[in-house]
């Protein structure tokens, strides 16, 4: 899906009830606009190492796992 277009990468994800992990506020245009289903989970850091990122990232992962389970669509994640 490296080339497919966000409103194709929704469509896909709704069909196999994803979650989506994007730095894209897109995502979260089309989650208020076509709900399917799917979760966003918006990740709002500046320019950052790969490295960096996920280990930040593995950190959020519990509190993650939890909102998700609670039923949560859209879970932002601020620096």
């Amino acid at each position: 899906m490296m080339r497919a277009t966000d409103a194709e990468i929704w469509a896909y994800a709704g069909k196999i009830s994803a979650t989506l992990i994007t730095k894209d506020e897109d995502f979260t245009t089309l989650l208020a606009a076509r709900p399917n289903g799917v979760a966003v989970v918006w990740v709002r850091v500046g320019n950052t190492s790969r490295r960096a990122l996920l280990d930040w990232f593995a950190r959020a992962m519990p509190d993650i796992e939890k909102l998700l389970k609670a039923g949560e669509s859209l879970i932002e994640l601020v620096e």
